[in-house]
């Protein structure tokens, strides 16, 4: 363990002689063979970080974002062979990374690019179809959300900002607050506005109580709540399901 500790030490930090026991191809001395090593490592987990946070990219800039990715890499290297979820740490990196305090949105968006992979590779599940019911046995139905559902909540216009970095037609940012619901209906995971009272709505819905109970302990939590576009929000969205995937 302690040698597999100096390895990965050796491998982030370049100011670090290669580790004692290395040989090239031919028996002798690692040489320079190991800075090419260390430098594609680095190079491999800053690449995947671009992939996964491409607005957070867009926001700071290419260079900022490469030099970011260097201190956030040595600091954090991956804990699991699954780089399409690297990145886990970097919202709390950035609440704490001192060049982009100015910035404090960042960390948010962080979350929310991490939460629509998190949503892409998450369990599938049939979507709660309601079509044919009537009104009183939906209701009486007792969903949950979907495994590839999530919600973020901020106390900026992450949604805003995100939009406006995706879609070229959409507004600039404005406003407050925003809570975010992402769900993944088919294959391609999409965050969606959350009207208030989503998250209550959404934590309440386990599998345990019906629509019916969920939606009436929302209301008292948040009178002022839309529950009739909360309800269609999350059935239009694929966000529920009847399926348990702990059974």
């Amino acid at each position: 363990m302690h040698r597999q500790s100096s390895f990965t030490d050796a491998v982030l930090n370049p100011d670090r002689a290669a580790p004692g026991g290395l040989s090239d191809g031919f028996g002798g001395p690692v040489g320079k063979r190991f800075d090419v090593y260390r430098n594609n490592v680095v190079v491999s987990l800053t690449e995947a970080l671009e992939t996964g946070f491409p607005v957070l990219r867009k926001l700071v800039g290419d260079a900022f974002f490469k030099a970011m990715a260097g201190v956030f890499v040595r600091a954090h290297p991956p804990t699991s062979p699954r780089l399409q979820l690297y990145g886990q740490r970097l919202p709390g990196f950035l609440a704490s990374f001192p060049p982009v305090a100015h910035l404090p949105y960042l960390p948010d968006i962080a979350r929310l690019e991490l939460g629509l992979r998190q949503s892409y590779h998450a369990a599938d599940a049939a979507p709660l179809d309601v079509g044919g019911l009537d009104p009183d046995a939906m209701l009486a139905l007792k969903p949950l959300v979907a495994p590839a559902t999530l919600v973020v909540q901020s106390r900026y216009p992450i949604f805003a900002i995100w939009r406006a970095n995706t879609d070229s037609a959409a507004p600039g940012p404005t406003g407050g607050a925003q809570d975010i619901l992402i769900t993944r209906p088919r294959f391609d995971p999409a965050p969606h506005l959350l009207p208030r009272g989503g998250v209550t709505l959404a934590r309440l819905l386990k599998g345990r109580i019906s629509l019916a109970e969920a939606m009436a302990a929302t209301l008292a939590a948040e009178p002022e709540a839309d529950i009739s576009a909360l309800l269609s929000l999350f059935i239009a969205s694929g966000a529920l399901t009847l399926e348990r995937k702990d059974l």
